[in-house]
């Protein structure tokens, strides 16, 4: 018996096979790759960093977008919980060009996929200022940003703010998580 081995599809072929789908795919550089169901803090924090970040953009050139948008980086396609770009998006667009910023609450099911793969697909993508990572469960982020040529990673708790000086603003980190409830 022999097996076939299956091609992997391209980057426009994945864009077209999963524009008919009902269910979302995320693009590996190979094939597709199923997204899974999230939290109800994954959806509360996702919830209120796009309202925060949305009160602060108005009236500027840049928007914030929910996680049902893709973004290309690096060959791969990827849907963050929330991205920012300051180029134009038509309405219609299901791809938002140039991402500055990038959002991901963790879960347990990408615990080793956003720090590694995801950040080096961000890291890789010149547009994008700013990686940040949001714990589920606790008031924490790990942001990485570009500092020249160097991709700096530090880990923000507490009391602190989530600060995008390309963005000309700042946001406290305790904003992203209201509603939630840590246990002890």
């Amino acid at each position: 018996m022999s097996a076939v081995a299956k091609q992997p599809m391209s980057l426009d072929e994945f864009l077209a096979w999963e524009r008919g789908q009902e269910l979302r795919f995320e693009f590996d550089g190979f094939g597709p790759v199923a997204m899974t169901g999230g939290t109800f803090a994954h959806s509360e924090i996702a919830t209120n960093l796009v309202e925060a970040l949305r009160r602060r953009l108005r009236g500027g050139p840049c928007r914030a977008a929910r996680g049902d948008l893709k973004i290309i980086v690096n060959g791969r396609v990827r849907y963050p919980d929330t991205v920012v770009t300051c180029t134009p998006i038509p309405n219609n667009a299901d791809v938002v060009p140039d991402p500055v910023v990038v959002f991901e609450v963790l879960s347990a099911s990408t615990a080793g996929i956003d720090p590694i793969a995801k950040n080096a697909d961000y890291r890789a993508t010149p547009s994008i200022r700013h990686y940040v990572m949001l714990e589920q469960t606790s008031q924490a982020a790990t942001m990485f940003s570009r500092d020249g040529s160097e991709w700096v990673g530090r880990l923000l708790t507490g009391e602190t703010s989530l600060t995008f000086p390309e963005l000309a603003i700042e946001m406290p980190l305790a904003e992203v998580y209201a509603g939630i409830a840590f246990e002890a």
